[in-house]
């Protein structure tokens, strides 16, 4: 089966013979991709709804069990990635029922079925080498795929602000080869495109949305974790950008707007870990809401306190209980599926 923009060819679907819609995850080495996509399997299984992820082959499926296992039951970050990985799962469900308002009744949901891609990079094999194995696995990913999730670590770009040299890399040999040799003459990609912004648990990420006047909550959240509308995404991502440690991060957010269409976008705040959730209150405490606390490795006993800073890890306090990670998922499940 061939791709509907790039004459490409897409993943069919075992066992009957039709392509199926892929998502491909990108974003910079160490921006949070392999931790996603575990929050992911976490947030769908707290939920109620019939939404599952499902491995395509036996290394994906370990892979999501170890990483899901060690976040939510070890309580740690994955470590970092030390080769080059390509894991594929299915993202699996029914869409939300939608009356037809000409008959006046409610159609059945349809069952999709969206395959996520994830090339899990080792640190640096991104940038600007356009001979890459890594950069071309990846850009072979986002060209064959019709939905994109892009990772943007606000703290990353803090220290480091480099997200723009590994994200205007690949998307400029992305319209290369998906827009040179076609006829589009708006010269914008024809992906969906969910920006994530993670780390919203991080105090100087929420605090940056209570300055403006960003926060609010969802009714029915039993904890009333604060949250930012994806309406006002954007707003919060251009007030980050500011803060890039090199100036480039507003570039990110012009490329956006010249290279995808602007009815195919939508920002999202996220947490992958969510907020500190005290076993009496059960409720969000803004005095006591930070989940991450520093505690020492085996190599700091014995150690002078001067050196005992060096030698810490940075360990999940409480319960994992994701914010805003599985929306952007079924955003583009909803837009991208085609039967």
């Amino acid at each position: 089966m061939t791709n509907m923009w790039s004459g490409q060819r897409t993943a069919p679907d075992a066992g009957s013979g039709r392509s199926q819609p892929n998502i491909t995850m990108w974003g910079a080495p160490g921006s949070g991709k392999t931790t996603f996509l575990a929050a992911l399997n976490t947030a769908l299984l707290r939920q109620e709804d019939n939404w599952r992820v499902v491995g395509a082959d036996a290394p994906s499926t370990s892979f999501l069990m170890e990483k899901t296992t060690a976040l939510v039951r070890d309580k740690v970050f994955p470590e970092a990635t030390q080769s080059l990985d390509n894991y594929n799962w299915f993202l699996i469900g029914r869409e939300r029922q939608r009356r037809a308002r000409w008959l006046r009744r409610s159609r059945e949901a349809r069952a999709l079925k969206i395959g996520i891609n994830l090339l899990d990079p080792p640190g640096g094999a991104f940038g600007s080498n356009r001979g890459g194995a890594s950069q071309q696995d990846l850009l072979r990913n986002l060209v064959h795929s019709r939905g994109v999730v892009f990772l943007f670590d606000p703290i990353r770009e803090n220290e480091d602000g480099d997200a723009f040299e590994y994200f205007y890399g690949a998307l400029a040999q992305l319209a290369e080869q998906v827009i040179a040799g076609s006829e589009v003459t708006d010269g914008r990609l024809p992906h969906h495109l969910a920006v994530c912004i993670t780390k919203f648990d991080d105090f100087r990420v929420l605090e940056t949305a209570k300055r403006l006047r960003l926060l609010t909550t969802d009714p029915e959240d039993p904890f009333r974790f604060p949250r930012v509308a994806n309406e006002d995404a954007k707003e919060l991502f251009q007030h980050l950008c500011r803060v890039s440690a090199s100036g480039n991060a507003d570039m990110v957010l012009n490329a956006i707007g010249r290279f995808f269409r602007e009815d195919r976008i939508r920002y999202f705040v996220t947490s992958s870990i969510g907020f500190y959730v005290g076993l009496k209150s059960r409720t969000f405490d803004m005095d006591d809401y930070q989940n991450l606390v520093p505690t020492l490795s085996e190599s700091a006993d014995g150690q002078s306190v001067s050196d005992i800073k060096y030698n810490t890890e940075i360990r999940i306090r409480g319960e994992v209980r994701p914010i805003n990670v599985m929306e952007p998922m079924l955003w583009l499940g909803q837009r991208i599926f085609t039967p």
